[in-house]
């Protein structure tokens, strides 16, 4: 007699992981529904009615979950991840910005918590299971030949989401499952509506917080100027976390020509802005790497290179730079370049691996 093989599934409450599930059903696994708990209890949070993993709707969320794993049939745990998350992902978030970098907390909630975390919580607490699945748009598949897990782009171009995990081990690759990575977002919906999963529940989230990123900085406004590279003032602001790197709009500067965020002095509180011209930039320096499709780099290589979420990715070449990091050189200039944002390289559908973009390199 063959034993079925355990699955757990981050369930979100959304489309897409409902019918992650579903289809594993369907495949024969054995599956529970799983999903992590993060709110805090932070006080002076309004809650905005716009879900996002870390906010005060977080109870409502939780039970219209555990209601689409009744509609799914299949056991529901919840995990409480909050303390962790507050010291791994709040407190990263928190000193990016206070160091005038811009992080990316999706990704390094994804890497350790998600992926991280919940499934270490759910082996502790007597969950027995040989794979753990979401309904991320990706597809992971073993290269006999590399002797590694591959991770590509979903099928369906608009839902891609590899930006967001590229930072997934070989370790955590392994065991990892995206039942709906070859499928397009519509498919989702049309099996969504044949098992009565509602189409009218929440989209899954690519907002980390539901309420003003300022909430979670501990701040008090503080007055600077606003200065171009020369030093002239140009105006005033009230701290340089309330801006970012490449940033046009809410400056409030009256000028010849739209001004961009070109730097953050975080010691003198000044935020430095410029012309378009000057916050294009050719390449730059990225650390903290994870590569998924070869061991290191070892030599230069052309790829493409997605520096934002929602970015086509742009024609580059890496190449090893100064022990642990890489230069990335674009084929045409870029602009908004921003420290702390992930860079993550690709060669067609497939996931290079990516890391932290650490500096600017050089200006055109």
């Amino acid at each position: 007699m063959t034993t079925k093989k355990k699955v757990i599934v981050g369930l979100s409450g959304g489309v897409d992981s409902s019918v992650a599930a579903y289809l594993l059903k369907q495949q024969g696994y054995d599956v529970t529904g799983v999903t992590m708990s993060l709110w805090d209890g932070k006080p002076g949070v309004i809650p905005s009615g716009k879900y996002a993993c870390y906010g005060p709707e977080e109870t409502e969320e939780i039970e219209e979950t555990r209601k689409l794993a009744a509609i799914l049939d299949i056991p529901f745990r919840v995990f409480d991840c909050s303390q962790r998350y507050k010291s791994v992902v709040l407190d990263y978030f928190r000193g990016e910005y206070l160091s005038g970098r811009t992080p990316n907390p999706c990704i390094k909630c994804n890497q350790l918590i998600k992926f991280g975390m919940l499934p270490e919580l759910a082996k502790m607490d007597g969950l027995d299971f040989d794979y753990f699945a979401t309904g991320h748009y990706a597809i992971v598949e073993w290269d006999d030949q590399l002797k590694r897990y591959l991770m590509k782009k979903g099928t369906d171009p608009r839902k891609d989401q590899t930006y967001f995990i590229y930072r997934l081990t070989q370790e955590q690759l392994s065991k990892v499952i995206f039942p709906i990575g070859n499928l397009s977002k519509q498919e989702v919906r049309e099996i969504a509506a044949k098992i009565d999963i509602p189409l009218s529940v929440k989209e899954e989230s690519q907002d980390f917080y539901s309420g003003d990123y300022k909430d979670l900085l501990d701040v008090k406004d503080m007055t600077g100027d606003i200065v171009d590279r020369k030093g002239n003032i140009l105006g005033k602001h009230n701290g340089f976390w309330n801006f970012t790197i490449g940033q046009r709009k809410g400056l409030g500067i009256a000028y010849s020509e739209p001004l961009y965020v070109l730097s953050l002095d975080t010691k003198e509180n000044k935020v430095v802005v410029g012309t378009r011209e000057e916050i294009i930039s050719s390449s730059f320096i990225a650390n903290d790497l994870n590569w998924i499709a070869l061991e290191s780099l070892n030599d230069k290589m052309e790829v493409s290179v997605k520096i934002r979420s929602a970015q086509n990715p742009t024609a580059a070449r890496i190449e090893p730079f100064d022990g642990d990091s890489v230069k990335v050189t674009f084929n045409l200039p870029n602009d908004s370049i921003t420290p702390g944002q992930s860079a993550v390289f690709y060669q067609d559908d497939l996931v290079i691996g990516g890391g932290v973009i650490e500096r600017v390199l050089q200006n055109i």
